[in-house]
């Protein structure tokens, strides 16, 4: 069975490596570090070695995912790359002013049924792989070309859904000898899963920047726009984010999507100020995106504005979203394709 670095860190690729044949950790490690920075096998990376290294490059898995589609709206791109199974995964290339965004995916579909999100409307089809996860970033900068600085997890599905290949992912990125980013060059966003949150407080290790979607903040509301909220409710979900807050010394990035005469007026905006209160947090105000077939319709600037305004004068330090991709369904909730799912359904009656 061959190596996939894409599913390794460097040095467990390399012990890999040395297991099987009794020596090359070190060559493996040197080509290993040159694949993921460069897309390219390099067998003049190690000198006056070349038995060795072809012995190294014969039992490495290169299979990338194809980028199979590539749709561009200004300078935002959506991928589409297709799975060894025939699944679609997206992930979004986002202009920022602090440099390059990946928008990556951790599930085709997601189980959270989030109403405002188009992901939410297929399901959950399967999880991905660690080595899918990265194969989303090795494409877009060995396929594409294009740099990225910053990673966040908020394309299709719930991360926490998927905690341990993701986190497996995040060691695969921050891997010096790799890719090389850096713990806060990386965003997991979870809808609230509470569980998800004690998890990473307990990681040995510095974790990823933490965002929370909250959109709601009474349980009534939040159980009819965020599912999740029926299993862990706004006072399970604060009480994870103050420990998380207390222990880390940390910001939570609070992610609140508005949709007009549902979530946006000011009384709205007083429950989120009153809720988060006692909170490190800053506030990103997303305006709803269209989905295929509309439930919600976006609120009107000027209520946004209000929205915003009250949030500040409150003391927090908000932010509004600029929308990028929205024709090419590529914004914040509009990622996922409902048709996978019948096509799933399909090829596997079983699973219906």
């Amino acid at each position: 069975m061959k190596i996939s670095p894409l599913e390794h860190t460097a040095e467990a690729f390399g012990l890999e490596v040395f297991n099987r044949l009794g020596k090359g950790k070190h060559h493996a490690i040197e080509i290993y570090a040159k694949f993921m920075r460069t897309g390219l096998i390099d067998r003049t990376t190690c000198n006056n070695s070349e038995r060795l290294v072809d012995e190294i490059i014969e039992m490495m898995d290169c299979e990338q995912m194809p980028l199979v589609n590539r749709l561009e709206e200004a300078a935002t791109t959506k991928s589409l790359f297709r799975t060894t199974d025939g699944l679609e995964v997206e992930s979004v290339l986002i202009p920022m002013k602090a440099g390059t965004t990946l928008c990556v995916s951790s599930q085709v579909g997601c189980r959270m049924g989030c109403a405002f999100c188009e992901t939410g409307r297929m399901g959950l089809l399967r999880s991905l792989k660690a080595k899918e996860i990265v194969g989303q970033l090795f494409g877009v900068r060995h396929q594409l070309n294009r740099e990225v600085r910053n990673i966040v997890f908020m394309g299709m599905g719930e991360p926490f859904d998927n905690y341990d290949e993701v986190m497996a992912a995040v060691k695969i990125l921050t891997d010096p000898k790799g890719f090389g980013y850096g713990k806060r060059q990386i965003t997991i966003s979870t809808s609230g899963c509470v569980d998800g949150i004690a998890r990473l407080m307990a990681e040995p290790f510095e974790t990823p920047n933490l965002a929370v979607s909250i959109t709601a903040a009474n349980d009534q509301l939040r159980n009819r726009l965020m599912p999740i909220n029926r299993k862990h409710d706004l006072a399970a979900l604060y009480a994870a984010m103050h420990a998380y807050c207390q222990q880390t010394n940390r910001e939570i990035l609070i992610a609140y999507v508005t949709m007009k005469d549902v979530n946006d007026t000011i009384e709205h905006a007083c429950e989120l100020a009153s809720y988060l209160k006692g909170l490190n947090v800053k506030i990103n105000i997303i305006p709803y995106n269209a989905q295929k077939r509309d439930r919600f319709a976006p609120s009107e600037p000027h209520v946004i504005d209000a929205f915003a305004a009250h949030l500040r004068q409150a003391g927090y330090y908000t932010l509004l979203r600029k929308t990028k991709g929205r024709d090419i369904m590529a914004a914040c909730g509009q990622l996922g394709n409902v048709e996978q799912r019948k096509k799933a359904r399909a090829a596997s009656p079983e699973q219906q």
